[in-house]
């Protein structure tokens, strides 16, 4: 993770990765397994109807599953990690968790056939570490309930939030490709990656440093205050980017990279021109936004303390995406004041109705239906066919659609719920 405003993510260490023979045996074959896959030519199929999806030539909604309880689904011991190296098992969940969905909840997911090795890119983050009471119902669940203790008060505060600085550990990135390539390399080829999409949310650091009432009432009682210390967030991510195009540090996202709270960025429009295969710009990828807090704010607050100091960050890309859980149908006229937006989310909390009418055909609408579906004593398949079917009816030749089924907090230590729904919901859309 580039950020964390809950911990400080050390910079990785260049040191040697030995794995003994069975940890290379494990690999190796869920390698075989992914190289298996990955060659099927379904993934090319997939990969045109996103594009298709995304240039808004859309040929039915596109679907795909993310934010996944992975504590709880692990059947016939699929997630069983096997490996004891730190490196070789992180390897091994990565490998399992997307066998695992390919295999039971695939959707319009896309494996590529090779296997990436990131650049050991670090930043040192803004500066602030949140300090907050956390309450859990599951110990075994990284989704918690958090309060959020008070870190800014004052315009004094404001030198708190440093600017980022951006590294790159060559030699450590060498190591890894190197291992990778002894393990892997003549099965899959591996290719290094860089800094792809970027998720863009300075609100959602600000109110975990701010406190959320604190900062909702300031918006009202001291807005200079708040244009101050959000501009500062905003400059601290265009400084950071900086430093990604200097350090040629970015690599494409018009492929199986998530964008956005949103789906894949396949797109003809991507890279677009000019372009250069050795020096990935900004104006060759996907950028994004969003204000999740603004869920009940004006429409003219929300232009005036958000999206207002977000353009010039969303300028800086080919397409952006807008949005994730705050209702955007009401403000629908603040998002076509942004030039190059595409995609918009459509949360469960939308005047659904209002979303479809008032964006129309002009943008991709990113559907999140409610992952509560999958609470209860029982899985409702009936309610989650029909609350699906309900939208297809309404968007039906006036949108251009994906259902991206995320922030599932749970399923009730029940894998199969969320493979049920994966299956009603690609009937519906292929039946569309």
């Amino acid at each position: 993770m580039l950020h964390d405003p809950s911990n400080i993510v050390p910079p990785e260490i260049d040191e040697n990765i030995l794995l003994d023979p069975q940890e290379i045996k494990v690999l190796r074959s869920l390698a075989f397994q992914w190289a298996e896959i990955a060659a099927l030519p379904i993934h090319q199929e997939k990969a045109l109807l996103w594009q298709k999806l995304n240039d808004l030539e859309s040929v039915r909604p596109m679907v795909w599953i993310n934010e996944i309880p992975w504590h709880e689904m692990n059947f016939n011991n699929e997630l069983t990690l096997q490996c004891k190296n730190t490196w070789a098992r992180s390897q091994e969940e990565y490998l399992r968790r997307e066998i695992y969905q390919w295999n039971h909840m695939p959707g319009d997911m896309i494996l590529n056939p090779w296997l990436d090795c990131p650049l050991s890119i670090h930043s040192t983050d803004f500066g602030i570490l949140e300090d907050v009471d956390l309450a859990f119902t599951d110990t075994k669940n990284d989704v918690v309930s958090r309060h959020f203790n008070t870190l800014i008060r004052d315009m004094d505060d404001l030198e708190k939030i440093k600017m980022p600085v951006i590294t790159n550990n060559q030699k450590a990135t060498d190591r890894r490709f190197q291992i990778m390539n002894e393990v892997f390399g003549d099965i899959l080829p591996i290719k290094k990656v860089g800094q792809t999409h970027i998720w863009f949310t300075p609100w959602d650091y600000l109110i975990r440093w701010w406190g959320v009432q604190e900062a909702m009432i300031d918006l009202i009682v001291r807005p200079d205050m708040v244009h101050a210390f959000y501009e500062k967030m905003v400059q601290a991510w265009m400084i950071e980017l900086d430093q990604f195009e200097n350090q040629n540090l970015l690599s494409l996202d018009c492929n199986n990279t998530r964008i956005g709270s949103g789906g894949y960025g396949y797109t003809k429009d991507l890279p677009g021109e000019p372009y250069q295969a050795e020096k990935v710009l900004p104006q060759n990828m996907w950028g994004c936004s969003n204000a999740q807090i603004f869920s009940d704010v004006s429409p003219e607050m929300h232009w005036e303390f958000a999206i207002e100091h977000d353009l010039k960050w969303m300028e800086r890309w080919k397409h952006t995406y807008y949005g994730c859980c705050e209702p955007l149908a009401s403000k629908s006229q603040l998002m076509k004041r942004i030039p190059n937006l595409r995609k918009v989310s459509c949360s469960p909390w939308n005047d659904t109705r209002k979303a479809i009418d008032e964006l129309g055909t002009d943008y991709v609408l990113s559907r999140k239906p409610n992952p509560a579906i999958f609470i209860g004593s029982k899985f409702d398949e009936i309610r989650a066919r029909k609350d699906i079917s309900d939208f297809l009816t309404q968007t039906e030749g006036q949108c251009h659609v994906e259902f991206i089924m995320k922030d599932i907090s749970t399923v009730v230590y029940d894998p199969q719920r969320l493979w049920r729904w994966e299956k009603i919901c690609m009937e519906e859309v292929e039946n569309c």
